[in-house]
């Protein structure tokens, strides 16, 4: 689906097209979604039982997960917004994040598995060719396969370019060495997406330099999980010693992944926004309703202006980040790069989730702490989407400089 050159003027009205999508995503949760939710129960509010005692996630959450996502793909909206020529519908980046929002709004567990994320098919895996598109682009696209992104090692987060991973050609193999870590879904990938450098940045320049190879999951190892709070079980560090690879393994152009990185960075940002925004929303409802129904004093306590400013605040914000977003989405349909724009409506769609979160727990007083409500556990997620595809001082850094501070 081509999304048509939009006229003068401005406006947010959403197509038919998008409508029947984000229609047919609830029912797709309450059909279901809902129902294996109801089914694992305690097992997904309590993480003692959703996790191994190594940290990692129980074998029971895994196939929910994998049911899901492969119940997502067969309905057409797992990775929908991939190019139609891979398989998806080409559908645009507005959908995309309107899709995105969608789902957290619903306040569901379980519906990060119905569109694609961090395991799931990304832009830079289109670019895979030959036997890549057979064994790894399709069955990852049908929800049958999962993939991890190693890019994060130990002593380089935000300064990319100079990871240590090294990757040498001998012969017909490539032969690969260093640590990732922060890796989202490693721990149950049936094949990881390595960056490592090829050339050296004094003969090549900072960014290139850097190709991306396919390492399936019994060809690395998994070190330490890296148990990040809001995030227990599904990062963790990949060990590559010595690690030799087929030649056609390498995923795009030699020595271009960074390029290519940065060239989808503006899609995964407003995928960060649109959650944040979705799940902002879920939060200022539930605390709407708690601040309508609970008492004190007398009244209602949405009547004292240190409840009710908390929620109109968060309101405000809300729908700031949310136009931020959607102005972000249509500059990527337009072909724009969008590079202050990504970075403006990331920043301000996860700080607005950051402080409505911990504004609703507050609200909630003592109920807002315990283990068997979702507030703390969305506390947690805010803090990590801040870190997440770039940094809060990395989005302000990219503000600053496209908006001309030397």
């Amino acid at each position: 689906m081509n999304t048509p050159k939009a006229g003068a003027g401005v406006s947010f009205e959403q197509t038919e097209e998008q409508e029947l999508i984000l229609e047919s995503l609830v029912e797709f949760v309450e059909q279901e979604v809902e129902l294996v939710v109801e089914k694992l129960g305690e097992t997904l509010s309590n993480p003692r039982l959703g996790h191994d005692p190594d940290g990692r996630l129980s074998d029971e959450v895994l196939e929910a997960e994998a049911q899901i996502r492969k119940a997502s793909a067969e309905a057409g909206f797992y990775a929908m917004n991939m190019p139609a020529e891979v398989g998806g519908d080409d559908v645009s980046a507005v959908t995309w994040y309107l899709a995105k929002k969608q789902l957290a709004e619903l306040g569901v567990p379980l519906t990060s598995a119905v569109l694609a994320g961090p395991g799931g098919p990304k832009p830079l895996l289109a670019q895979a060719t030959g036997e890549q598109v057979e064994r790894y682009l399709e069955p990852t696209m049908a929800g049958e396969k999962t993939t991890a992104f190693a890019q994060t090692e130990p002593g380089v987060g935000s300064d990319s370019p100079n990871m240590a991973t090294r990757a040498e050609r001998d012969g017909d193999e490539w032969v690969l060495n260093g640590t990732k870590q922060w890796i989202t879904n490693a721990p149950y990938a049936d094949f990881v997406q390595v960056f490592a450098r090829t050339s050296p940045q004094d003969e090549v320049g900072r960014y290139g330099g850097v190709t991306c190879f396919i390492v399936e999951a019994d060809e690395y190892e998994i070190g330490s999980l890296n148990n990040a709070v809001g995030a227990v079980g599904r990062q963790a560090e990949v060990e590559l010693d010595d690690v030799r690879i087929p030649a056609d393994r390498v995923l795009g152009e030699e020595g271009a992944a960074f390029y290519d990185a940065m060239d989808f960075l503006g899609l995964g940002r407003i995928e960060i926004a649109a959650e944040s925004v979705g799940r902002t929303n879920w939060l200022l409802d539930a605390a709407t309703e708690f601040a309508n129904d609970r008492e004190a004093f007398g009244r209602t306590i949405g009547n004292f202006q240190g409840i009710s400013h908390k929620i109109a605040r968060g309101r405000a914000n809300a729908f700031a980040a949310d136009a931020a977003g959607l102005r972000c989405a249509w500059l990527l349909d337009q072909g724009e790069a969008a590079i202050a724009e990504s970075s403006i409506c990331k920043w301000l769609a996860t700080n607005t989730f950051w402080e409505v979160a911990d504004d609703v727990v507050q609200i909630h007083g003592s109920d807002g702490l315990a283990e068997e409500n979702p507030f703390m556990d969305n506390i947690h997620r805010a803090r990590i989407m801040r870190i997440v595809e770039g940094t809060d001082e990395i989005q302000l850094n990219t503000i600053a400089k496209q908006y001309g501070v030397e």
